[in-house]
């Protein structure tokens, strides 16, 4: 955030190369309102459907925002205390369209509240590269969190008000100020929470996981100089394109929403955590091997006894990543995808470094196969999984 043009410089060096992109709801007066368009002139008839939608939406925008939209760009920058050029980086960061010099764009609130980072970052708290580097987490996240939200909601409306898509976007503007407060809540609890599981996996218990990834190791391996221990298992549905292609979208959404709430609730009860999912894939991560094991299991197992589900396939390699920007990588992740796609469907695979590390657990049984080439890895014999004594992960 450092100040590297002042704010009263008259030019951008750096000024916008692409139109304006507004996101107020003025810019929707050319969009359809209702079932009818807005006409300007005079003497144009508004229709009081859209009429009555554009005053909901503005009178939502001013509750989430704080107010009227009544500062432009180089007044925020300059209130903020930062150039417009440091600005713009923090905005880019937060996911903020391109604003011009004439935009109204922001409100007395987002002045106090954009002083945050520049703030910490004046005070020695953070550098200028790991604010921004926090609050792009922020903006990225938030994004896909409203987005998957809003979907959610005008999905639940259609199913239960007997409405049209288009129409439960129109009333979610009207039902939305009721839900606000309660999410809003609710995101902060949940980031407190997974901020002390974070912390405790990612600082507290690394060194635990890196003395214990040694075993069966000569340190000669890939992954050897990466900083974290860890379990990194994949998950996919056979034969999912081709079904894909013969679905109407409720029934698409239908296989995806079961696949993933599948995945995600024994991954949680297995006590992992879900990095992303990608269609028809999901990518977890466990601290230890016979945790990412017993998940891997009792994915292959949950997804089997779904008849809504395609046959799935599962592999899980225990040893070292990197975490960055909320994935992983390195080549324990990319063995684990390679190792998935060589998998029969109902089958689970791991490597011989981790089947080395689960064999003398009576609660797995490891059945060695056929070698194999694997792409970006040569010769690769991988180990069939199964189970032994005991049940496994238990869902409610």
């Amino acid at each position: 955030m450092d100040d590297e043009l002042p704010p009263s410089v008259p030019a951008d060096v750096d000024d916008d190369p692409v139109p304006s992109t507004p996101d107020s709801v003025e810019d929707l007066e050319e969009a359809e309102a209702g079932p009818e368009r807005v006409e300007r002139g005079p003497t144009a008839p508004v229709a009081r459907a859209g009429s009555d939608y554009r005053r909901a939406a503005k009178s939502l925008e001013n509750l989430l925002l704080g107010g009227e939209r009544t500062l432009k760009r180089r007044e925020v920058a300059q209130g903020v205390g930062l150039s417009l050029f440091s600005a713009r980086k923090l905005w880019r960061a937060l996911g903020m369209p391109n604003f011009t010099d004439d935009d109204l764009a922001f409100t007395t609130e987002d002045l106090e509240h954009l002083k945050l980072m520049p703030n910490l970052v004046r005070d020695g708290v953070l550098t200028e590269d790991a604010a921004l580097s926090v609050t792009r987490a922020i903006g990225q996240m938030t994004d896909r969190m409203v987005v998957w939200q809003v979907e959610a909601l005008v999905e639940d409306m259609v199913a239960t008000q007997g409405i049209s898509d288009a129409e439960a976007r129109v009333r979610l503007v009207e039902e939305l100020p009721n839900l606000i407060e309660p999410l809003e809540e609710m995101l902060v609890y949940s980031w407190r929470r997974q901020l002390s599981a974070g912390v405790q996996r990612l600082a507290v218990r690394a060194r635990e996981g890196l003395e214990a990834s040694e075993e069966g190791r000569t340190g000669s391996e890939d992954d050897a100089p990466l900083p974290l221990a860890r379990a990194v298992g994949f998950a996919d549905l056979v034969s999912y394109t081709s079904l894909s292609r013969r679905m109407n979208e409720k029934t698409l959404a239908r296989l995806v929403q079961t696949f993933e709430n599948t995945c995600a609730e024994v991954i949680s009860v297995g006590g992992g955590r879900l990095v992303k999912t990608v269609g028809d894939e999901v990518l977890y991560i466990a601290e230890t091997p016979t945790a990412g094991a017993e998940i891997a299991l009792a994915l292959s197992r949950e997804i089997a006894a779904d008849e809504r589900l395609p046959e799935g396939r599962v592999a899980m390699v225990w040893g070292r990543v990197l975490s960055r920007l909320g994935d992983i990588y390195g080549p324990t992740v990319n063995l684990a995808a390679r190792l998935t796609a060589i998998a029969d469907p109902g089958q689970v695979l791991v490597d011989e470094l981790t089947a080395g590390v689960l064999e003398s657990d009576a609660r797995f049984v490891l059945r060695r196969l056929a070698a194999q080439n694997v792409r970006g890895f040569g010769e690769v014999r991988p180990v069939a999984l199964s189970r032994g004594e005991g049940t496994g992960i238990v869902l409610d």
